[in-house]
């Protein structure tokens, strides 16, 4: 199989696509980005803070990504002033791993020891590695990489420049939007846990679990993370959300624009989380319960079913999530009592 190739991008380039200001010779090529103390030749580097502007300059990198503060330095080194130097780096990074890919500019190619039905439609530039299986109807849109080992299930529509490491199972139905990365082990539209209890016999049916999962534009899906599709209607993952390994969201729930969720968060099924909410790890909300937009939940908090979070940019914490600074004053009070006691 074609391998990547090293990406090379000029200094001119990667400024004009982050959007920074160019000072110093912008034919200079850089092919990765490091830390400033790892950096080596065509490295790029980033400083945010105006006390390590110093070991950037003297560091092994051809490039500085830095705030205004760099802009009086003198140097041999290309500097790109951003007001987000973090940001622009990020941006620059995504830019020369895009440059990587270089089975897009050829035909389909699938490995020979992947299994693919007739049926399967794959775009210009789509690879599929070893041993992974494409079900019947499968759409899989321009540039996407499907990784050794995936399964892909009958009727899965996934669209353009997506990433799919390696073991990722996509059950049938499922709908993925563009540049969407998903990590090894992922499981994505998997039954939902609904069950209904006969009262009589002690009995558990299963409620049928028929619906699907939709996840939109430029969400990233981390390592061993499941997402269960709808029972009836959709679980939906909105645009630009990025969640991290080992989260459980479960059927029916509705995730907003641009929402964060850490490692080892549990929701249960039919929760509203909105757009621009941050979850800490190991956070727990029950069933039907609502997180308002741009509510910060931190680690292990929970939500009580059918509860609502509400106050854009309010931090909460604890179990039952409360505001922080009532939390805290709560358990100062306790301190307190403890040592009276």
């Amino acid at each position: 199989m074609k391998e990547r190739s090293e990406a090379k991008c000029t200094v001119q380039q990667i400024a004009e696509a982050v959007g920074a200001r160019l000072q110093g010779d912008g034919r200079v090529e850089v092919n990765e980005v490091s830390s400033i103390a790892a950096a080596g030749a065509r490295h790029l580097v980033f400083v945010a803070d105006e006390k390590h502007l110093e070991s950037a300059l003297k560091s092994g990198a051809v490039a500085v990504i830095a705030g205004e503060f760099a802009a009086a330095a003198t140097t041999e080194k290309p500097l790109l002033i951003s007001d987000q130097p973090k940001l622009a780096f990020a941006r620059a990074a995504n830019l020369l791993s895009a440059a990587q890919q270089s089975p897009q500019d050829g035909p389909a190619h699938v490995h020979a020891t992947a299994v693919m039905d007739v049926s399967a439609r794959l775009e210009f530039g789509v690879v599929v590695e070893e041993r992974a299986v494409i079900g019947a109807n499968v759409s899989i849109g321009k540039g996407t990489r499907i990784g050794a080992g995936c399964v892909i299930g009958r009727g899965v529509k996934i669209g353009k420049g997506c990433e799919f490491y390696p073991q990722v199972t996509v059950y049938a139905g499922t709908l993925v939007g563009d540049g969407v990365i998903v990590h090894a082990g992922a499981v994505l539209g998997s039954d939902g846990f609904g069950y209904v209890r006969d009262r009589k016999t002690g009995h558990y049916e299963k409620f049928p679990q028929v619906g699907r999962l939709v996840i939109e534009d430029d969400v990233e899906i981390g390592a061993n993370t499941t997402i269960d599709r709808g029972a009836l209607e959709e679980t939906r993952i909105g645009r630009g959300a990025k969640i991290d390994n080992l989260v459980h969201i479960g059927h029916n729930c509705q995730i907003g624009e641009n929402v964060i969720i850490a490692a080892q968060t549990g929701l249960s099924g039919s929760i509203v989380i909105e757009k621009n909410v941050v979850l800490g790890g190991q956070v727990g909300i029950g069933e039907h319960a609502r997180i308002e937009e741009g509510v910060m939940l931190g680690g292990q908090g929970g939500v009580l079913p059918n509860k609502i979070l509400r106050g854009k940019g309010i931090a909460f914490w604890g179990t039952p999530a409360q505001p922080v600074r009532e939390y805290l004053k709560q358990l100062a009070t306790l301190a307190r009592l403890g040592k009276k006691k």
